[in-house]
């Protein structure tokens, strides 16, 4: 009798996680660079890293594409006025620009560059209604080059953002 009553609960929690799951919609904005280096305080923005972060956006993007979680929402209508905030000090900007086009999640992230071999990237998740930053991520990585810029993105959203009982709720 107790068995049985396990094997129907079982089935039931089965059924229930077997069904079909409605994308999230998600603005993905463009990646920051927060340069506290002593070349970019020296130099000014390299031309090479502002290419790197349109890079990362776009594979971000591509990532969650991919994984068939989210829908993602085009955020051209609001892409001038998001670059010319800053979307981590701007007071939930970046969450109510996201609603303005129809987006339930607003992702934001940061690459903070202390030197050409430390560099910091970071990726937080913000639910456009409730305002809460649903999931932040960090990863440190070494070197400042096309390779560790992408090798970091996929490992924070295979091992963080995407990660069963880490990053965001299924």
């Amino acid at each position: 009798m107790i068995i049985r009553s396990h094997l129907v609960t079982l089935w039931a929690l089965l059924f229930v996680s077997c069904g079909t799951t409605v994308a999230q919609s998600v603005a993905v904005f463009d990646f920051e660079l927060i340069d506290t280096s002593l070349e970019g305080a020296i130099r000014g923005a390299r031309p090479d890293e502002q290419a790197r972060l349109v890079r990362l956006s776009d594979q971000l993007r591509q990532l969650l594409r991919d994984s068939g979680r989210f829908s993602l929402v085009d955020i051209a209508p609001i892409a001038s006025e998001a670059q010319a905030s800053n979307l981590q000090a701007c007071g939930g900007c970046d969450m109510r620009l996201a609603q303005s086009i129809g987006a339930e999640l607003a992702i934001t992230g940061t690459v903070q560059k202390v030197s050409n071999l430390i560099l910091n990237m970071n990726i937080y998740v913000r639910d456009t209604s409730s305002r809460a930053t649903i999931a932040a991520m960090s990863a440190d990585m070494r070197g400042n080059t096309d390779e560790s810029w992408s090798r970091a993105l996929h490992w924070l959203v295979h091992n963080r953002l995407l990660a069963p009982a880490y990053g965001l709720p299924r």
